[in-house]
């Protein structure tokens, strides 16, 4: 073995991946001499990429959700001799094959499913101690017991070349005075997390009045949600699924303020510092909050919430219909000062 090494098997949702910088930041501090390779869906390297702290992202061959026994036996072979220490994100009993085929002398975890043997530095997870994700991923980097460190926040990294590429292959400009509004009214995990449309749309169509330009983010499966947000405003530029994640983490770059519902790319544009408004509807902004500042969380806190539902189980949806265009221009007002 080279050089000490970790290998942090990541998690599969683009959210988690960016909260878990902040557990990179962290080995980065207490071990600056240590490597950090990240195991992760294939998606995420582009992510992994903009991590300084991050040496290299190992692709998981094997789809979310699928066992892949014989390929997850392959890879752990092929890194025998290479890692100090594994250190697990997920809390599957699947995501510890590979460390233990690899045979990595110290195997970090929270207990999760049925993991005995697999790791041998079994966690056992108090989690009124660390509500947050970012909580529990930092505590995997340090002994038992020991205090929570100032966690800090995620800070993705761009590079000016790769900004003004994504601008030349979708066709965009955004000149020195121009002031960009990044909208994402999408949320992968189901409608009980999305901002109604027709809002988006209604804000849109105010700060296009005002000169803004409005661009859409979102995947292919947002496309849908975009188009209807986009045909409700005049000149916004949708990219749901035109970009790619990279190009759509340096597009977001450029913003002068996003307003995202609970996503992924909400703790995207967190992570660079874009003044943001971050809604919240049948999640918990206690638990994901997003980490980057300057930031706004508009929550309606109802009795009904966090159902951490992907439908509402209510039909109302009141916990997202109650927040009005008012009150997220009100938000993006205050942030004002910030860009």
């Amino acid at each position: 073995m080279s050089a000490p090494a970790v290998l942090v098997v990541g998690p599969s949702w683009v959210g988690d991946m960016v909260m878990a910088q902040s557990l990179f930041r962290v080995l980065k501090e207490r071990q600056p001499d240590w490597a950090i390779d990240v195991l992760a869906p294939g998606w995420s390297l582009p992510l992994l990429e903009r991590m300084p702290e991050v040496r290299s992202g190992i692709e998981m061959p094997v789809g979310h959700g699928r066992l892949g026994l014989g390929q997850r036996w392959r890879l752990g072979r092929g890194l025998r001799g290479r890692y100090r220490q594994a250190i697990l994100l997920p809390n599957s009993w699947k995501s510890a094959l590979v460390p233990w085929v690899a045979r990595i002398p110290l195997r970090t975890g929270w207990r999760g499913e049925m993991r005995y043997g697999l790791l041998n530095d079994l966690r056992t997870l108090d989690k009124r101690q660390l509500p947050m994700t970012v909580q529990r991923f930092v505590a995997l980097a340090l002994e038992p017991g020991e205090p929570l460190p100032v966690i800090p926040p995620p800070r993705l990294s761009v590079n000016s070349d790769d900004v003004a590429a994504a601008l030349r292959r979708h066709q965009l400009h955004k000149g020195e005075g121009d002031r960009l509004l990044a909208l994402c009214p999408g949320a992968e995990y189901g409608p009980a997390k999305r901002w109604p449309e027709a809002r988006f749309g209604e804000l849109a169509q105010e700060y296009r009045k005002r000169g803004w330009q409005v661009w859409l983010f979102g995947s292919e499966k947002d496309r849908t949600v975009c188009d209807n947000v986009a045909s409700r405003a005049e000149g916004c530029i949708n990219l749901a699924g035109r970009t790619s994640l990279a190009e759509a983490v340096d597009l977001l770059s450029l913003a002068e303020a996003v307003v995202s519902n609970d996503s992924g790319l909400m703790h995207v544009a967190a992570a660079l510092g874009r003044p943001l408004v971050a809604l919240y509807g049948s999640s918990d902004p206690g638990f994901t909050p997003p980490l980057g500042e300057p930031h706004e969380i508009l929550h309606k806190g109802l009795e009904c919430s966090p159902c951490f539902e992907r439908v509402c189980p209510k039909g109302h949806l009141r916990c997202l219909t109650e927040i009005g265009v008012p009150e997220v221009k009100a938000a993006l007002e205050r942030l004002e000062g910030t860009y």
